[in-house]
């Protein structure tokens, strides 16, 4: 009796085995995915912090460049008038 008991405990771990490592694989892919969902957001998450960066950058060189505009034209301006007053001395 103990025989068939046997057999029959191991005819349900057959039958129960690809059911078994079906649901590991599907286990294993749902933690899979929840880590790619995870990297995904982090990723969305860098990428709208450094295009607000990149805006601010931008804002900021093109203030510098502006500035750099009026420094220069005050300068041009300076040299403009001291070769006027080198010249009428």
């Amino acid at each position: 009796m103990t025989h068939g008991t046997g057999r029959a405990y191991s005819a349900r771990m057959t039958e129960s085995s690809p059911r078994s490592a079906v649901e590991l694989e599907l286990k294993r892919l749902e933690k899979r995915l929840d880590e790619l969902m995870a990297t995904v957001e982090h990723l969305k998450e860098e990428n709208r912090s450094l295009k607000t960066r990149q805006d601010s950058l931008s804002a900021e060189r093109s203030a510098l460049l502006q500035k750099n505009e009026q420094v220069r034209a005050r300068v041009e301006a300076m040299i403009g008038r001291l070769k006027s007053m080198e010249h009428g001395a």
